[in-house]
């Protein structure tokens, strides 16, 4: 046992089994006076409900609870969606998004009651460990890191129940419940259980948030956002701040089974992991930015935000949020941002949503010059010396080996 006499570990504690179980397991085998840190990011009133009360019937010697559901949506999320960031090609990043904002709040609290320890509850497999981690080094190098699932021998579900049992400590989970779930204001993932095999299909337990898209309502509803420099700002001409844009569009794409993937990941660690993914209102609001982009940006400008929206995702995902890499993304991604303004009509329908009908101040299309009828503005003719100047190098090297 390592014996810390007079000292104070803040805890990232959700409430669930396994920082139960890091409560009583810290203070046995660290002495450590244990503080419960828990942040409110938009997870269920269930998650929430009581949990001061079960921490310190855990062991802690105190519960702060921090509402960060306004900051990590405006000043998280909606950053990254600038940058077009999806990982894989499809995860909207709404876990590694949510895991910088936590652990700073988690910092600042260990730093303004004198903690000498940090601890949070992922575990060895995950890619968290490394995300709090990261986090932690960035903003607060000398405090010490203690990440118990890579010390405890507790290594199964059954022996966290029974070592709580033995010390008469309540907890509401069971060995019913089989699946990991982690939900916040963007978005709710499922994993474990049946999806452990990807050979199995998902069922309704998979899902959460959204309906079937086979039980959606058979009429289409149509959504118009309002875009100002790659920010959503309003929702059926309703001025809305972003927390509550995506609250609105979470609501209008669960109804219709928007925002649904059932993906195999690479973790950061090396294995691959499956996991159902439900986004609905951040799919809506990815779908409505890609629509302005297209009128705005130029070819170049296109390709470059695509560039930059992959290197994005691999850097949120590696939980490198506090690292120059991310700032110069972010400058760079906010530069291009600064015009895409307009506004965007999508259809949802049975878990789609569809941009059909898109403008902006700023459009850079001109029916004029596209236009397949009659025009006073292009001469065709001009296209012949640019194929000539383009195809240069494949004339000379098709002459080349001619000779």
């Amino acid at each position: 046992m390592i014996r810390k006499k007079n000292n104070k570990i803040v805890l990232a504690y959700s409430g669930g089994l396994d920082t139960s179980a890091i409560i009583p397991w810290l203070k046995e085998n660290y002495d450590f006076e244990v503080i419960a840190f828990v942040a409110d990011i938009g997870q269920s009133k269930e998650d929430l409900s009581g949990i001061e009360k079960k921490s310190l019937e855990s062991g802690a010697s105190s519960c702060h609870v921090f509402d960060l559901k306004e900051e990590y949506i405006e000043n998280y999320v909606y950053p990254v969606l600038k940058t077009g960031a999806l990982y894989e090609g499809s995860y909207l990043l709404g876990t590694a998004m949510a895991r910088p904002v936590i652990a700073k709040k988690q910092v600042e609290l260990a730093l303004n009651i004198g903690a000498s320890s940090l601890c949070h509850g992922a575990t060895g497999k995950g890619n968290d460990q490394v995300r709090f981690e990261m986090a932690y080094a960035a903003l607060a190098p000398d405090l010490n890191v203690i990440a118990p699932w890579r010390e405890w021998n507790l290594n199964s579900r059954e022996s966290l129940l029974k070592y709580l049992h033995e010390r008469n400590i309540p907890i509401t989970a069971t060995l019913e419940k089989i699946y990991s779930k982690d939900e916040n204001a963007w978005h709710i993932s499922t994993e474990g259980g049946l999806l452990e095999n990807p050979w199995n299909q998902s069922n309704e337990d998979c899902w959460n948030w959204t309906v079937d898209p086979e039980d959606a309502p058979e009429k289409p509803e149509y959504v118009l956002l309002g875009i100002k420099e790659g920010c959503v700002i309003s929702v059926n001409n309703k001025k809305l701040n972003p927390l509550k844009c995506v609250e609105v569009l979470n609501d209008l794409g669960s109804k219709h089974g928007i925002g649904r993937i059932d993906i195999v990941e690479n973790r950061l660690i090396g294995m691959k992991s499956r996991g159902c993914y439900e986004t609905p209102g951040g799919t809506i609001i990815t779908t409505a930015i890609k629509a302005i982009e297209q009128l705005v940006l130029d070819r170049e400008s296109f390709h470059w935000r695509t560039k930059l929206g992959l290197e994005m995702s691999s850097v949120i995902y590696d939980g490198r949020w506090f690292s120059p890499i991310r700032k110069s993304i972010q400058a760079a991604a906010n530069s291009l941002a600064s015009e895409i303004t307009g506004e965007v009509i999508l259809k949802l329908y049975k878990g789609n949503a569809i941009a059909v009908q898109k403008k902006s101040p700023n459009s850079l299309y001109s029916e004029e010059y596209a236009t397949f009828g009659k025009d006073q503005v292009y001469n065709q003719s001009d296209a012949d010396g640019f194929i000539r100047l383009f195809s240069l190098s494949s004339r000379i090297r098709a002459k080349n080996k001619l000779k």
